[in-house]
């Protein structure tokens, strides 16, 4: 065993693809649906980055886990089911991207989690045991609804950079920790009706702010989980710096490529702690 993974692994890489289309932008502000231009920027993401991405991910061996609004869930079933199909895993990501600690109580809140469930079921035919909350904006009852529900595990908080367990009335389940630092989002959302006009890094600024994050990652034998989001990471160039980053990654010695589901179901299975 090498620090605190089994065998030989020093480290466990995860790709994640919040795949929210126009979700957010709608549940931001429903009065942007009239606006073609940033709807077009959501449209993208689904429609042309999501296929580009799975074609990526095919040529690399690598399996990565999509977690996806219910909402965008039932306007491209298409594209989910062939996200399954290609055995990636599928998470849950709200219905239309919306807060937990946004909603009103824990009857909108459930309400939301079993609709999102019921879509994605319906489409590929199994239930999903992973959540991470829109925005990383769990309320104080999520993790409580998410145990009852049956989920193995949450991705939406920051409180360490290895998997840990995080307690619930209901019983405790597996935390995946995030970190802005590692969200693509900070790094290149540009767009002025949304009123996010800070400037855009460049993908060589990005793949070098990543490689960093991986090597202290390896070094201290942690996780690597980075967050991206097809209508952001799925332009062009900023795949290659993505391609660039996986050969980087691949360069070193144990460090093994998971989805989300399977690192939770490890960590619960071998007891770590």
């Amino acid at each position: 065993m090498t620090g605190i993974w089994p065998g030989t692994t020093r480290c466990v890489a995860m790709l994640t693809f919040d795949m929210d289309g126009q979700s957010a932008t709608l549940n931001r502000n429903p009065d942007l649906e009239g606006q073609p231009s940033i709807m077009s920027m959501g449209e993208f993401g689904p429609n042309v980055a999501v296929p580009r991405i799975l074609n990526l991910l095919d040529d690399l061996d690598i399996k990565a886990t999509f977690f996806i609004p219910g909402w965008i869930a039932e306007r491209h079933e298409d594209t989910v089911r062939d996200v399954a199909n290609r055995g990636h895993e599928i998470g849950h990501h709200g219905y239309r991207h919306e807060p937990p600690a946004t909603l009103s109580g824990d009857g909108e809140e459930g309400e939301v989690l079993d609709h999102g469930s019921e879509i994605l079921a319906r489409i590929t035919g199994q239930h999903p045991l992973g959540y991470r909350s829109p925005s990383w904006e769990l309320s104080a009852n999520s993790l409580d609804l998410l145990k009852e529900r049956g989920f193995v595990y949450d991705s939406s908080l920051m409180g360490n950079d290895i998997p840990y367990f995080v307690g619930a009335e209901a019983g405790r389940m597996v935390e995946l920790p995030v970190h802005w630092s590692l969200d693509d989002a900070p790094f290149y959302n540009y767009s002025p009706v949304a009123g996010r006009t800070a400037p855009m890094s460049t993908p060589p600024a990005v793949l070098e702010a990543w490689k960093w994050e991986f090597d202290g990652a390896l070094r201290l034998n942690r996780s690597f989980m980075l967050t991206m989001h097809p209508h952001i990471s799925g332009r062009l160039s900023r795949l290659v710096a993505l391609e660039k980053l996986v050969e980087h990654i691949r360069s070193h010695s144990g460090v093994e490529f998971m989805r989300c589901i399977d690192v939770a179901q490890r960590w619960t299975d071998e007891g770590m702690q």
